[in-house]
């Protein structure tokens, strides 16, 4: 289990690396795209700390995902 947080925090570092080459700013008027990249940004830190969260808490989520679904049965 734990290859499949390591694999996932790698990719989503990837993710950023690849979302940040991508991302530009354009100081042009007619190009104003808004707040794309603070909302970019807003996003991937989400899933980072979701990423971070599950690695340090993985058991108990676990658990508690298990006892949902047992109740639901």
């Amino acid at each position: 289990m734990k290859n499949r947080f390591d694999h996932a925090g790698a990719w989503l570092l990837t993710l950023v690396a690849v979302v940040a080459a991508h991302v530009e700013t354009s100081e042009d008027p007619e190009h104003d795209r808004g707040d794309v990249p603070g909302w970019v940004m807003i996003t991937v830190m989400s899933a980072i700390l979701v990423v971070a969260i599950l690695a340090v808490f993985r058991g108990q989520v676990e658990n508690a995902l298990a006892n949902i679904f047992n109740k639901i049965q």
